[in-house]
């Protein structure tokens, strides 16, 4: 009995030390990340990787470009649309998660998630879009570290440059000139509301914007003049 609680002990404590040997890479990545731009993300190598079994020569659509080279009209829609509070928390909107779990219970399924950007830029670029109590588990660690290592400018500058926007199409300033032909410094308030209403599908808006996502980017650009940035 003794050897097998000392097998089980020292199994635990190597487990205990990959752990924290993972969290320690995703620590020094978002530390590094504070000062140096993020290269590819783990969504981009996805999507690319999807791409590239219909053709091998397939190119991602992305450009990054400084928080001061984007739109002040996209920036204030996205939050306005994304996570209206996001100047106020610290990683996690606790009101808005509970704000999705009565409409998911309302609806009877999954159709809120109630994310802040933080966690969604979390997801972005270490993780991946499956589903599971484990993965929001470490998304939930990621957010904190970032929260902790970054101001939310850092945030919001990496997450426009590095969330997907369509079909290949990575960053504001890809979105920009695939959608209106202009850079992310020049969208305006009409556009800035319609791209960021795309953000939750980008892929299927991209194809065809519903009626009621289309109404649902008047209601941002209303909000967007009370909407706080950093």
């Amino acid at each position: 009995m003794k050897i097998f609680w000392r097998t089980t002990w020292r199994v635990l404590k190597w487990l205990i030390l990959l752990v924290l040997a993972y969290q320690l890479w995703f620590f020094a990545h978002i530390l590094v990340w504070k000062w140096v731009n993020p290269g590819a993300t783990s969504f981009m190598s996805i999507r690319l990787d999807e791409l590239r079994e219909q053709n091998s020569k397939a190119e991602l659509k992305h450009q990054w470009v400084d928080y001061s080279h984007i739109s002040s009209h996209l920036k204030r829609a996205v939050v306005a649309a994304e996570d209206d509070r996001f100047m106020q928390h610290q990683g996690f909107d606790l009101r808005g998660i509970e704000q999705a779990l009565k409409k998911n219970q309302r609806k009877g399924k999954s159709v809120a998630g109630g994310s802040s950007i933080t966690q969604q830029l979390a997801k972005n670029l270490f993780l991946s879009p499956s589903r599971s109590y484990l993965r929001k588990g470490q998304e939930a660690v990621i957010a904190l570290m970032i929260e902790l290592l970054w101001d939310k400018r850092r945030i919001l500058e990496v997450y426009l440059n590095v969330v997907e926007w369509g079909n290949g199409v990575f960053g504001a300033e890809a979105a920009a000139r695939h959608y209106y032909r202009v850079p992310a410094s020049q969208i305006g308030p009409s556009a800035a509301a319609r791209m960021a209403v795309m953000l939750p599908n980008p892929r299927q808006y991209e194809k065809a914007m519903p009626a009621w996502v289309i109404r649902h980017a008047s209601r941002v650009q209303a909000r967007m003049r009370n909407s706080q940035i950093p």
